[in-house]
């Protein structure tokens, strides 16, 4: 029998059902039994105030003692052991499965972003080895991975579209040569903006266009994520190079550092491409997201100087 009850008065045991948006909690189903506190607080952090509980398949009803919820909670590791269980396992639907790593990623990108430690960088990247794995092996799973990418205003989101794009072009580019370290390069290409988390919070989340000292300051963000991956010291140079030169424009318009042709590095020529399309197809409050094909055209057409023309072309193909 279904019940609605107060988010406050759940407790361990009860099947919850959970009637909000996929993108509006952190949890992978919308229909889970609780067996912790903490998703218990997760659920009252989200703002949800009403949830719906299924009394046939709890072990626990709102009639029994709930237990408290501590104040503390004991850090879990950044990577759930289920991410790799479902890249790794071959009979997972490759539908469910891109939808599945995707939604972890975003979930493991805000938690990163949130904590930028050196042992959540140390991990992140182990966990994006067996993203970039599933995506050089499995041309299903990336197709749908390439296709049900949600566009918002949060950086761990873009963050998780710009990596997927650029793994996937690399990929194209690259086939699979062994002269490049698809490894290194995903962890590089999904920690492309980590260096605005030590950019003024009310900048980020600005709803508007920025000013001009605003900007000024958004446009350190590529030497902050090089300085705080130079002091994790996790990841190769070249990695550190892509977050410093993703804003560069091949015309030398970009910035930090006006670089100019082939003096920007390949790989950051590859992330420069999906970080500019994936903002051009998000919504922003001042902007309507544009489609893809609009997107595409829109670089053809008016920002083609801004890019590497014969890596721009491949980009294209991804999306026939």
């Amino acid at each position: 029998m279904l019940k609605t009850i107060k988010a406050h008065d759940l407790g361990i045991g009860m099947y919850v059902i959970l009637t909000q948006g996929w993108f509006k909690h952190p949890f992978l189903k919308n229909k889970f039994k609780i067996n912790s506190e903490k998703q218990i607080k997760e659920i009252i952090d989200c703002g949800i105030v009403n949830v719906v509980i299924d009394t046939d398949k709890s072990s626990q009803t709102d009639n029994d003692i709930n237990l408290p919820i501590p104040e503390k909670w004991e850090p879990k590791k950044l990577i759930p052991k289920e991410f790799r269980d479902v890249i790794n396992d071959k009979n997972f639907p490759p539908k469910e499965k891109a939808k599945f790593v995707y939604k972890s990623s975003i979930d493991i990108m805000n938690k990163l972003l949130k904590s930028p430690t050196v042992q959540n960088i140390k991990e992140f990247k182990e966990g994006v080895s067996d993203m970039v794995d599933l995506i050089l092996t499995d041309n299903i799973t990336s197709q749908y991975l390439l296709n049900i990418t949600y566009h918002d205003h949060y950086t761990y989101t873009h963050s998780v579209n710009v990596g997927v794009y650029s793994i996937l072009l690399s990929k194209a580019l690259f086939k699979n040569s062994a002269i490049h370290d698809m490894h290194e390069l995903g962890a590089g290409f999904f920690l492309h903006d980590i260096g605005k988390v030590r950019v003024n919070s009310a900048i980020i989340n600005k709803q508007g266009k920025l000013t001009d000292d605003e900007m000024s300051e958004m446009r350190t963000h590529p030497s902050l994520g090089y300085d705080i991956l130079s002091e994790a010291n996790q990841l190769s140079e070249e990695c550190k190079v892509i977050v410093m030169e993703h804003h560069e424009r091949y015309d030398g318009t970009g910035y930090p550092l006006g670089l100019k042709g082939d003096d920007i590095h390949l790989y950051a020529r590859v992330c420069s491409i999906a970080d500019v399309y994936d903002a051009l197809t998000s919504k922003r409050s001042y902007k309507k997201k544009l489609k893809p094909f609009d997107a595409l055209a829109l670089m053809k057409e008016e920002m083609m100087n801004h890019f590497h023309k014969e890596i721009f072309d491949e980009f294209v193909l991804l999306f026939k």
